[in-house]
């Protein structure tokens, strides 16, 4: 459920809005930080969330920190905690049903931190509100829909959430409000979106596609001996722990 065993060319096809989402995170950040473009960096100053300008009717910056993050490690980290925990619940709910869930999130996480947060300049960017959004309807499976989610993955995700919480709490420069009611707003929309919810299934989700493309569906037996690691082709492990490595490090000593 959260090991991504996927090619990237699936992976495309079979989560568009998490891709869609990650691809606009490392694009501005290429834009803004990288670059520097000055259109981009106006972009970014547009988008940012600041609390007073919020009460004198700036009400997009409800809706447009989601997508900008201060820095690489930043954009880096949540991209990665996208990849690994959204596209289960993707396809769990849908395009339509997980778009909403992640705005709403999004926007209950930045609502919270204008709402209760006492410093009218208060300043804040990122999409952990959304992503402590995902980890709420997940939360929800736990507690309430155990059929959706099996044990193993169900103690993963409680210990990811403790970690996150841990963090949010224990780390500095972190909107813990905005995680807070991120978290509050992704629990709170889950009993509507998943209503009609089914366990995630890769094989499902390839059945369906090929369906669509009208491709033979058939089992291959030696589908399991391929994915073993041989050492033929190494890259795509090393890719993957270069991306662990990179999350991890701006976990504990950036974000």
């Amino acid at each position: 459920m959260f090991i991504r065993t996927e090619s990237f060319k699936e992976f495309l096809k079979f989560y568009p809005i998490i891709s869609f989402l990650v691809g606009l995170h490392l694009v501005l950040w290429l834009t803004t930080d990288f670059l520097q473009l000055g259109f981009a960096q106006d972009l970014e100053r547009w988008g940012i969330g600041i609390n007073i300008l919020v009460l004198n009717g700036e009400y997009w910056r409800l809706i447009t920190p989601i997508f900008l993050h201060a820095d690489f490690a930043h954009a880096l980290f949540n991209s990665f905690s996208l990849v690994l925990f959204g596209p289960a619940l993707e396809q769990m709910l849908g395009k339509i049903k997980f778009t909403v869930m992640y705005l709403f999130a999004g926007v209950a996480g930045n609502f919270g931190t204008f709402i209760v947060n006492p410093d009218a300049y208060y300043t804040h960017l990122g999409a952990s509100g959304a992503i402590f959004g995902i980890f709420g309807v997940y939360v929800f499976m736990v507690l309430y829909r155990k059929q959706l989610i099996d044990q193993a993955n169900s103690q993963i995700i409680l210990v990811i959430f403790a970690l996150g919480l841990f963090m949010t709490f224990t780390r500095p420069n972190i909107n813990v409000l905005g995680h807070l009611f991120g978290l509050i707003g992704g629990f709170a929309s889950a009993p509507l979106l998943l209503k009609n919810a089914r366990p995630f299934s890769l094989w499902q989700v390839r059945t369906r596609h090929s369906k669509r493309n009208n491709e033979e569906i058939s089992f291959d037996p030696n589908r399991w001996k391929r994915r073993k690691f041989s050492g033929k082709n190494p890259a795509r492990y090393i890719l993957w722990g270069i991306l662990l490595f990179l999350a991890l490090f701006a976990l504990f000593n950036r974000i």
